[in-house]
């Protein structure tokens, strides 16, 4: 079997964002948020649920799936693949547009509901060791959490180092999936719980649309023409670094009175070259 990237926009959506197959969102909430007993999470209602999006459309690294659960609190979750600058500002951002969007003019505030943010991250962004972070509202000196209805937490991907026979918890393997499915051949036997089979199932490229697959391969090719672009231009960064390095020591040799060949072969510089500096 040939299992999607998770982290490639329309397989994130397609897995967590499915209406027909919401106990997957419900599982990996549940879990991130450590919801137990009575605050665990039955059921969702999710205001965009997925759809095959056309080409055109495509936010740029961007997907966010928003739910509701029973107590009309609202959970906002993004996929980040790249770090594009100012995620901490966004994530604040969409939280408090969420926020106020529950209100209609002349509503009492009494009516707001809490807001989850959860960005997943396949970058580094705070100095926690931990692949996931809580961040809450505090009193400075009390340290209570009296500002209750913001709540966000940032799990991020290259801090997971778990193996296989590593993972203990359900969102350990939620991670470990959505780090790591492409890489696989087949289901693992220590993801028995039937969300994690429906999840692999719909990861199965397979069984996609051909316009589903069309999408994921324009996003796949899409990221990897960025990264053969960034490459390109940290090699051209850093072979124009060690050619100034160069100049400055042929500079600084031809000031004590080296002669030219001598230079050229400290250096690496043609004989020409050097002598456009000294002249």
């Amino acid at each position: 079997m040939q299992f999607a990237d998770i982290k490639n926009d329309i397989a994130f959506k397609k897995v967590f964002g499915d209406i027909n197959h919401k106990n997957i969102l419900i599982s990996f909430l549940n879990a991130t948020l450590g919801f137990e007993d009575k605050k665990k999470i039955v059921d969702i209602e999710l205001v965009n649920p997925y759809q095959i999006p056309k080409i055109e459309d495509l936010k740029e690294t961007i997907l966010d799936i928003r739910a509701t659960n029973q107590s009309s609190e609202s959970f906002i979750v993004e996929m980040q693949k790249k770090d594009l600058g100012d995620f901490a500002k966004r994530s604040l951002y969409y939280t408090s547009k969420a926020y106020v969007s529950q209100l209609e003019k002349g509503e009492d505030y009494s009516k707001l509901k809490k807001v989850y943010f959860i960005g997943i991250l396949n970058f580094k962004i705070f100095d926690n060791k931990s692949f996931i972070s809580r961040h809450l509202i505090l009193n400075q000196e009390t340290s209570k959490q009296e500002l209750k209805d913001f709540e966000f937490s940032f799990i991020e991907l290259p801090k997971f180092k778990k193996d296989l026979e590593d993972l203990e918890t359900i969102l350990d393997k939620w991670i470990f999936f959505i780090k790591n499915a492409k890489k696989l051949d087949l289901i693992p036997k220590n993801f028995e719980e039937i969300e994690f089979k429906e999840a692999f199932d719909i990861a199965i490229r397979h069984k996609w649309s051909k316009k589903e697959l069309e999408i994921y391969e324009y996003i796949s090719l899409k990221e990897m023409d960025e990264q053969n672009a960034l490459k390109t231009a940290e090699n051209r960064g850093i072979e124009k670094g060690e050619k100034q390095a160069k100049i400055e020591i042929a500079k600084k040799s031809l000031l004590k009175g080296l002669d030219i060949e001598t230079i050229s072969d400290l250096t690496g510089l043609s004989i020409e070259e050097i002598q456009k500096l000294r002249d």
